[in-house]
This record gives C-alpha cells, sequence and structure tokens, in this order.
C-alpha cells in the first residue's frame, strides 16, 4: 500500500503541470472569443487584463496588463486604463479619458457613475465609491455624474451621493489637485482650481472659478460664492460670497480676491465698482452708525429703480442677494449693455 500511495503521488505530480496548462490554454482561448470583436474595432486589451464579455468597450481603447472591466462598465472610444486601474460597477466613462494605475472608478453598488469626455483621473484615485455618510442605507442607488475635461490628481477620492434623489455633480474644467476629497452630495461647478488636501464635506455647494490653497476644509452644507479664493490653511464654516477671499481658522473676510478678479478678465473699472460695494457693506466709516442689516435695506432701496432685477441672480443666503444687486448696480455701463460681462457676473 505505502508503495502504491507513492506512485499515485508521483503520477499527480506528474499530471498537475499539464492540467494547469491546458486550464490556461483554454482561459486564453476564451478570452480571445470574446475579445474578437474588440481587436476588430482597433482597441487593445492586454492578455493579463480582465474584460467581462458584457463590458461595452469603444474604438481605440487601450487597456493595459491587470486592469479589471465590470460587466456593467461602458469605456468611450480612444480611451486609455493604464495597468492596474480598475472600472467596477455600472461606471460610464466617456470618449478620450485617461485612467491612471492604481485609480478605481465606480463600485459594486446600486446607482451609477458618469464620467464625461477627456478626463484625467490620477494614480490610486476613488472616484464614484460608495460615500462615508451613516445616514446611507445598503441597497439604495446614489449617483455621481462628472463633466468634460477634469484632472483629477493622485489619492483624490469623489464619493456619489448619499441617497437616491441626489447626485454628486462636479462640472468642467476643474484642476483637483493630489488628496482632495469630495464628499457625497456635493456641487461643484466649473473652472476651479482645488490645491492639495482640499476637503469638502458633504453637501457643499462650490461656484465656478474658484481658487483653494493647501490644506483647506469646508464645512458640510456651505456654499461657495463665484471668484472667491480661500486661502492655506483655512477652516471655511460659513457661506464665502462672491469675489471674496477669506482665510484663517475660522475663516474671516480678506478683502477682494483682486488678483483671480484680474486673472478672470475683470477690467479695472469692474474691480473698482466692487471695491466700493465691499467698502460700502463690510467696512462702513465710524461716523455711519446704521447696522449691518439697516445698510443692506439702504442697499436694496437703491436697487429697486434698477434695471435688472434681483431675480435674475442666484440666491443663496437672502442677505448676499442683496449684496450682489448692489454690486451690480455699481458696475456702471456694462451691467445692462455688456452681454458677456453681465453673464459672468451672473451665471451659475
Amino acid at each position: 500500500m505505502p508503495a502504491a500511495a507513492a506512485a499515485a503521488a508521483r503520477a499527480a505530480r506528474l499530471l498537475l503541470p499539464c492540467l494547469s496548462q491546458t486550464t490556461a490554454t483554454r482561459l486564453l482561448h476564451a478570452s480571445a472569443s470574446q475579445g474578437a470583436a474588440r481587436e476588430a474595432s482597433g482597441s487593445f486589451i492586454h492578455p493579463a487584463a480582465v474584460v467581462h464579455p458584457d463590458a461595452v468597450v469603444g474604438q481605440g481603447v487601450s487597456i493595459g496588463p491587470f486592469c479589471t472591466v465590470g460587466p456593467s462598465a461602458r469605456i468611450g472610444d480612444a480611451c486609455q486604463l493604464h495597468a492596474g486601474s480598475h472600472v467596477v460597477g455600472d461606471t460610464e466613462l466617456g470618449e478620450g479619458c485617461v485612467v491612471q494605475t492604481g485609480a478605481i472608478l465606480g463600485a459594486d453598488i446600486p446607482g451609477q457613475t458618469i464620467i464625461g469626455e477627456n478626463n484625467i483621473i490620477g494614480h490610486y484615485a476613488t472616484v464614484g465609491i460608495k460615500c462615508q455618510d451613516l445616514k446611507y442605507k445598503t441597497g439604495d442607488e446614489c449617483f455621481l455624474h462628472i463633466g468634460r475635461n477634469n484632472e483629477i490628481r493622485e489619492y483624490s477620492s469623489i464619493h456619489r451621493s448619499s441617497k437616491f434623489c441626489d447626485c454628486t455633480v462636479i462640472g468642467d474644467n476643474n484642476l483637483i489637485m493630489g488628496s482632495c476629497h469630495i464628499a457625497h452630495d456635493c456641487k461643484i461647478g466649473n473652472n476651479n482650481i482645488f490645491a492639495n488636501n482640499t476637503l469638502f464635506a458633504g453637501h457643499v455647494v462650490v461656484e465656478d472659478c474658484i481658487h483653494t490653497a493647501g490644506a483647506v476644509v469646508v464645512h458640510q452644507f456651505c456654499h461657495i460664492g463665484s471668484y472667491s479664493f480661500l486661502g492655506g490653511g483655512s477652516v471655511v464654516a460659513q457661506d464665502v460670497p462672491r469675489y471674496m477671499m477669506v482665510a484663517g481658522d475660522r475663516a474671516e473676510l480678506r478683502g477682494l480676491n483682486l488678483e483671480g478678479l484680474r486673472r478672470n478678465g475683470f477690467s479695472d473699472q469692474e474691480v473698482r465698482s466692487l471695491r466700493k460695494a465691499y467698502q460700502k457693506v463690510f467696512m462702513p466709516t465710524i461716523t455711519i452708525e446704521s447696522s449691518f442689516e439697516e445698510r443692506l435695506a439702504e442697499l436694496t432701496h437703491i436697487n429697486r429703480n434698477g434695471k435688472m432685477s434681483c431675480q435674475k441672480l442666484l440666491l443663496y443666503p437672502a442677505w448676499w442677494n442683496q449684496f450682489a444687486c448692489r454690486l451690480i448696480k455699481d458696475v456702471e455701463g456694462f451691467a445692462n449693455s455688456e452681454v458677456g460681462t453681465v453673464h459672468k457676473l451672473i451665471s451659475s
């Protein structure tokens, strides 16, 4: 019996490499047959990549080694998936996107992640994963929608919404530097620059052309107005009006974002008008004994005879609507004649 057992063991050792080679050959043949149409479309899929046969892969796509693409994924034309990147769950990747090594897009949970055209997802970034909100209920649908031409750098994290009736949204042409975090249900506009380690809590609204310095923290439900600047290391716990510069812990107004206004094409006359309105509201002289609310009421009364209605402005909080009305009233010569400039001031 011992001799028979030893002989059987030797036979198993001899057969095992043959069986492993046969199994690997079958898997390679299966992968080749499933990817025949993709090869015909001009796409390159590395033999070490795992692409589900139900995944939709466009033309001219390059998928590197050790990538995984799930059954519900849709990869647009001319996308590049670098080695070790992953597209998971119901995730749509627009044309011309680049997903760098280690990045993870989507998650195997209900809902959807939609990423527009020409986006760059940096090394080890996580985009479209489950939120960190304890109110999220397992099984609920959650959503993320990203626009075009964004660059999301290494180790950044962007989460889906916390409930089925909401959506995390990122617009177009944003630069999100390394290790930034955008939490559930945030609404990010266009042409923003977020420096390293900028952290947005849930439900934050960021308009357009915002610039943050490094290590900025923004409290949940805050609203950051267009053309504003958040100084490095700031802890922002309140809404930030448009055109302003804030800094500190907790962040306070530090004046107009003059450099940001210049870079975004505001004329000298426009900047002078904005400065005049800022001084009127936030820097009254000591001879003026009126309260803050009284000054706002005065400005609102002045603006009632103007051509432009406050109702056309983005409202967030009520006092800023009154301030914004005065800003447009003070910008003489272009508030109702220069369509492009007016659009720049009131666009959401």
